[in-house]
């Protein structure tokens, strides 16, 4: 996996430089593009109820998986320019969050990770 998102971040910085978008490609422009795209897509959940978020039309899976696409561009555009492996980064916090939210405290309860410190 972790090749295919190097392949992926190669492609994106490719198709930036070829444009000359990596001017406008700053963390700060990246990071507002990432949280405007994840409202695009809270949009298409807002009001369906929780049995209707996991059961999508075609269309709207289609429409959501696109949505889901623009973030993942950003956020790997994002890393790439801060110099941040993600996979790197996401064990190291999973490691963390192993360590914050131990099984037998937190299993089947759902909390910010302030509920749960000690």
């Amino acid at each position: 996996m972790t090749d295919s998102i190097d392949k992926l971040k190669q492609r994106l910085r490719r198709f930036a430089e070829e444009r000359d978008w990596e001017q406008f490609h700053s963390p700060k422009n990246l990071s507002m593009a990432l949280i405007a795209e994840a409202a695009e897509l809270v949009e298409h959940f807002q009001w369906l109820t929780e049995a209707q978020s996991a059961e999508l039309a075609p269309e709207k899976q289609r429409e959501v998986e696109l949505e889901l696409a623009d973030i993942f561009i950003f956020l790997i555009r994002c890393a790439d320019r801060l110099g941040v492996d993600l996979v790197k980064a996401a064990n190291e916090k999973t490691d963390i969050n192993e360590g914050r939210f131990p099984v037998e405290r937190v299993r089947g309860v759902a909390g910010r990770g302030s509920d749960f410190e000690p």
